[in-house]
C-alpha cells in the first residue's frame, strides 16, 4: 500500500515510518524543512514539501496515496498558550483529507488522545462519543475532531481514530517526561501533586508504532482504537524514579500551586486520567512489548546531559 504520512519525521512518525516500510508499504511523508525531508529519505519514504497549513498539497497527496496516516499536530504553538488554534488548523486538514478521500473506501487514520475522555474513571475505546463540553475550547475541538473523523464511515472513507496516551516514551523522547525532568531540574525537588495516586497512561512509541500500521491494515471503518500499554501510573511513581536519578528530593506540591511549580504542565500533572486498550488488544490481537513507563525511566536515558 502506498502510505501518506503527515507528522512523519516526528517523535512518532519516526517511528511509523520504518514500521510502515519494514511492512512492506511505500511511504511519502509530509516535510517541512529540508531536515525533515533528509530524515525521511534516510528511512526509505518519498517526500512532499508542505505543512498542514498547505490544504491543496494535503488534498493531492492523499488522492494519489492508497491510505493516509495523519499524525502531525502543530505542538509549537499548542503549548505555548494557543492550543485552540493548534486544534482548529488540524480540524481543517481532517475536513480536507475527507474531501479528498470521499467514497474512495480508503484507511483514513487519525492520531488523537484519550486526555479528557472520562474524568474520575478509565476511559475505553467507546468514550468520547458525546461533545466534550467539560473540556477547555482547544481540547473539545479536537476531541469534536476525533468524532468526525469516524463520522467519515458514512462518506465511503475507512477511517478510524487511534488515540494515544500523553506519554509516548522511549530514548530520545522530547515531550511530557522530558519537561518533567527539567522543571525538577530547575525547582531542586521532583514534584507530584496532592497524593500522587493520580494517573497517567503511557505508551513505548515502537509498540504505539505498530498499531499505527495495524489500524491502517485492519481496522474497520469508524473504528477507535487506544495505544495504551500502561493503564495509569501513579504520578508519585513517576516522581520517585525521577528523585532517585536526580537525587533530589521528593515532595507533594499542593493543588493550588500545581501551575506556580510545574508552570504549562500543571494541569496535566494534576490530571488523573487512566485509560484502557483491552478492546484493542483483543481487536487486533496487539500486544505491547517494550518497556512500561517506569521500567523506561529507570534505563537512564531521560536524565542524560550534553
Amino acid at each position: 500500500m502506498h502510505v501518506f504520512v503527515t507528522g512523519a519525521s516526528g517523535w512518532i512518525g519516526s517511528a511509523v515510518v520504518p514500521e510502515l516500510v519494514g511492512a512492506g508499504h511505500s511511504v511519502t511523508g509530509l516535510a517541512r524543512s529540508d531536515a525533515s525531508a533528509a530524515a525521511l529519505t534516510s528511512a526509505g519514504a518519498e517526500v512532499v514539501r508542505g505543512t498542514l497549513d498547505d490544504l491543496e498539497v494535503l488534498a493531492g497527496a492523499a488522492t494519489a496515496a492508497d491510505g493516509v496516516i495523519h499524525l502531525a499536530f502543530k505542538h509549537d504553538i499548542a503549548f505555548t498558550g494557543d492550543f485552540e488554534a493548534a486544534a482548529a488548523a488540524d480540524r481543517t486538514a481532517v475536513e480536507t483529507f475527507g474531501e479528498a478521500l470521499a467514497g474512495s473506501g480508503k484507511p483514513f487514520v487519525l492520531a488523537s488522545g484519550v486526555v479528557g475522555l472520562a474524568p474520575g474513571r478509565v476511559a475505553t475505546e467507546l468514550d468520547g462519543t458525546e461533545p466534550a463540553t467539560h473540556l477547555p475550547a482547544g481540547p473539545a475541538t479536537r476531541q469534536g475532531t476525533a468524532q468526525l473523523t469516524v463520522a467519515l464511515a458514512s462518506r465511503g472513507i475507512r477511517s478510524s481514530v487511534l488515540r494515544l496516551p500523553p506519554t509516548v516514551h522511549g530514548d530520545g523522547d522530547g515531550g511530557f517526561m522530558a519537561a518533567l525532568i527539567g522543571v525538577t531540574r530547575d525547582r531542586g525537588v521532583s514534584g507530584y501533586v496532592g497524593d500522587g495516586t493520580n494517573r497517567w497512561p503511557a505508551v513505548h512509541r515502537v509498540d504505539a508504532a505498530r498499531l499505527f500500521r495495524l489500524a491502517l491494515e485492519q481496522a474497520d471503518a469508524g473504528a477507535v482504537l487506544h495505544a495504551v500499554a500502561d493503564e495509569g501510573v501513579p504520578l508519585r511513581a513517576v516522581a520517585e524514579v525521577i528523585g532517585r536519578h536526580l537525587d533530589v528530593p521528593v515532595t507533594s506540591v499542593a493543588p493550588d500551586d500545581a501551575i506556580a511549580h510545574f508552570g504549562w504542565l500543571g494541569p496535566f500533572v494534576a490530571t488523573d486520567g487512566p485509560a484502557s486498550s483491552i478492546l484493542t488488544r483483543d481487536r487486533f490481537d496487539w500486544q505491547p512489548t517494550q518497556p512500561g513507563l517506569v521500567d523506561d525511566l529507570e534505563k537512564g536515558h531521560y536524565f542524560r546531559t550534553a
